[in-house]
C-alpha cells in the first residue's frame, strides 16, 4: 500500500503562483504513475497533470503552459508548480499514485482557492 499526503494548498489571487507537493510513503518502489487531479463541489473529478516513473508528462489542456508537474525520486515526492492561477482553478486537489499490485492510491486533498 501507498501512503500520500499533499499540502501547499490555499489562497491566492489571480495570477499568482502556488506549487503543491504530494509525499509518498510505504510501497513506493511500486508506484508507476503519479497523478493531480482536482474536484469542485458536484462536478467529475478531473485529471490535471501526470507523470510517469521516467518523467513523461502529460496535461490537461485547461493548464497546459501554465502547470508543471515534476517528482523527486529520491524523495518519492511529486509536484505541481501552478502559475498563472484562474479562479477557475480553484478547486480541491488530489494526487493519485498509480502502483504495481495496489491499484490506485489517494491522498487527502488540499484545496486551492484562486480570487479574482
Amino acid at each position: 500500500q501507498v501512503q500520500l499526503v499533499e499540502s501547499g494548498g490555499g489562497l491566492v489571487q489571480a495570477g499568482g503562483s502556488l506549487r503543491l507537493s504530494c509525499a509518498a510513503s510505504g510501497s513506493t518502489v511500486s508506484i508507476i504513475t503519479m497523478c493531480w487531479y482536482r474536484q469542485v463541489p458536484g462536478q467529475q473529478r478531473e485529471l490535471v497533470a501526470q507523470i510517469t516513473r521516467g518523467g513523461a508528462t502529460a496535461y490537461a489542456d485547461s493548464v497546459r503552459g501554465r502547470f508543471s508537474i515534476s517528482r523527486d525520486n529520491a524523495k518519492n515526492t511529486v509536484y505541481l508548480q501552478m502559475n498563472s492561477l484562474k479562479p477557475e482553478d480553484t478547486a480541491v486537489y488530489y494526487c493519485k499514485a498509480g502502483t504495481i499490485g495496489y491499484g490506485d492510491n489517494w491522498g487527502q486533498g488540499t484545496q486551492v482557492t484562486v480570487s479574482s
